[in-house]
């Protein structure tokens, strides 16, 4: 009798499965050895597609990089280009929390990361933003956008009582873990709009001393 058909290895399986464990238990429980049992190989087998485990938490946090919207750029103007991809980058990083402090750490070599910054750049020079303000624009949205997603102000409250009856301002907090979406998605907008609405307005205000000039 022949034997079964063994399903091809490919990266993009390899890839798959990573992000599956990863989304499910967090980086911690990512192992070659664990990674090789999910796919039902042999571990070395997974040395011809990645060299380390680090190259796979590369290509699972590209991954995760790749489902982040682009569109509005080219589309929109600068300001609604940049509030479209930070509420998209917003939600891609919250369906994927466990690889944020992957993502934390910058593109690195990372192809569909570096595609992302070289396009959210470019459309900041393109609108007329200085390179070293447009550098520090980028730097500033990455650090609401994973900042956001890093975790849960609300759920960061515990929900017994009788703890905040020595902080008199907090007798709501308790019931903030009920609220916790609500919390961290007001907190992520009224964010995303102060920023957006300050660029606008140094925008305005360089404008002004152009003319003065």
């Amino acid at each position: 009798m022949a034997r079964p058909r063994q399903t091809l290895l490919t990266r993009q399986r390899i890839v798959d499965a990573a992000s599956a464990l990863v989304d499910a238990e967090g980086l911690e429980a990512l192992s070659m050895r664990r990674l090789a049992t999910e796919l039902g190989v042999q571990g070395p087998s997974l040395y011809n597609h990645f060299p380390t485990k680090a190259d796979i938490l590369d290509a699972v946090a590209d991954g995760v990089i790749s489902q982040v919207s682009l569109a509005a750029f080219g589309t929109a103007d600068w300001a609604s280009a940049l509030r479209s991809w930070a509420r998209s980058y917003h939600a891609v990083l919250v369906a994927h929390p466990n690889v944020v402090p992957v993502l934390a750490h910058g593109p690195g070599r990372r192809p569909a990361a570096l595609a992302m910054a070289d396009v959210v750049y470019g459309a900041l020079i393109d609108a007329g933003w200085p390179p070293a303000r447009a550098t520090h624009i980028g730097a500033l949205m990455r650090y609401l956008v994973t900042g956001s997603a890093l975790g849960s102000f609300a759920l960061g409250f515990d929900i017994d009582p009788e703890l905040y009856e020595r902080y008199p301002h907090l007798q709501a907090a308790p019931r903030l873990a009920e609220h916790h979406v609500a919390v961290d998605e007001g907190a992520f907008e009224l964010g995303l709009d102060l920023l957006i609405n300050g660029l606008l307005a140094s925008r305005r205000e360089d404008r002004v001393d152009d003319v003065r000039a």
